[in-house]
C-alpha cells in the first residue's frame, strides 16, 4: 500500500524520535559507566598523566564521551529504525543487498577502530612522549586527549570503508577498474592529502593513517578485479548459451 506524503512525513517523525529517545537513554546509561570508559579511553596512554585546564572541563569531556558511546551503543536500534522507513519502498533483491551492504560497512568501520586504537593511537602517544625532556616533561589535558583520539578513531573507521566504497563504485559502472589503474598516482596523492585532512596535524598520523590507505586502496583493486572478471566471465557464458 502506497503512502501519501503526510503519511510518509508522520512515519519519519516515529522513526527520528525513537532514535532520539535511544540515543539520549544509551547516553545516560553510558554515564553510569562512567569509570569504566576512562578506563578503556586512557589505556593507550596508561604511561600518561591527565590533567584540566577549566573547572567545568573535565565534566564536559565526560558528557562528550557519554554522548559518543550512547550513539555507538545504539547504533543497531538506529539503523534498524531506517531500515524500518525505507523498506516498503524497496525490492526484495535491494533489501537483501542493502542488508549485506550495512553489515559489511559496520564491519569495516569496527575494524579500523580496533586498529586505530590498538596499533595507531599507541605509537602516536609513545612517538611524542619520547620528545619530552627533563625540562619539559608531557601533561595532557583530557580534553585535548580526547578530542585526538575520537579523530584518529573516527578517521580510521571511515578510511576502512574504502574497499566496500571502490567495490560499490565499480559494481555500479560508476568507475572501471582500467579508470583507477591508470589514475593510481593521481588517487595516491589523493590518498595522502585526504590522510591530511582528517588527522590531527602532525606528520606521524597522517603517515600512520596514509599506509593503509594505500594498502586498502590496492587490496579493494584486486578484489574489484576479480569480481569484475567473474562478471564478464558469467555474461560470455550466458551469451554462448544464447547463441
Amino acid at each position: 500500500m502506497r503512502l501519501t506524503l503526510i503519511q510518509h512525513l508522520e512515519e519519519l517523525r516515529k522513526r527520528v524520535m525513537i532514535i532520539a529517545i535511544t540515543m539520549i537513554v544509551g547516553a545516560l546509561i553510558s554515564y553510569q559507566y562512567i569509570d569504566v570508559l576512562i578506563k578503556v579511553i586512557t589505556k593507550p596512554a596508561s604511561q600518561l598523566d591527565f590533567i584540566y585546564l577549566s573547572p567545568p572541563e573535565l565534566f564536559l569531556a565526560y558528557i562528550k564521551i557519554s554522548l559518543v558511546v550512547g550513539i555507538v551503543v545504539t547504533l543497531p536500534i538506529t539503523l534498524f529504525q531506517i531500515w524500518l522507513f525505507i523498506k516498503p519502498g524497496l525490492t526484495k533483491k535491494e533489501r537483501r543487498n542493502l542488508l549485506i551492504t550495512l553489515f559489511m560497512a559496520i564491519i569495516f568501520f569496527l575494524l579500523g577502530i580496533v586498529f586505530a586504537y590498538f596499533v595507531i593511537i599507541p605509537i602516536t602517544i609513545q612517538f611524542f612522549v619520547r620528545m619530552s625532556t627533563q625540562q619539559i616533561e608531557p601533561l595532557f589535558s583530557f580534553a585535548n586527549y580526547i578530542t585526538f583520539i575520537s579523530s584518529l578513531l573516527l578517521s580510521f573507521g571511515l578510511t576502512f570503508e574504502m574497499p566496500l566504497l571502490i567495490l560499490l563504485l565499480t559494481q555500479l559502472n560508476l568507475v572501471t577498474i582500467s579508470t583507477l589503474k591508470k589514475s593510481r598516482k593521481f588517487l595516491i596523492l589523493a590518498i595522502f592529502i585526504v590522510a591530511a585532512i582528517l588527522t590531527p596535524p602532525d606528520i606521524i598520523s597522517q603517515g600512520l593513517m596514509a599506509a593503509p590507505m594505500l594498502l586498502l586502496f590496492e587490496f579493494s583493486l584486486v578484489i574489484s578485479s576479480m569480481i569484475h572478471r567473474k562478471k564478464q566471465k558469467t555474461k560470455s557464458v550466458e551469451a554462448g548459451r544464447m547463441s
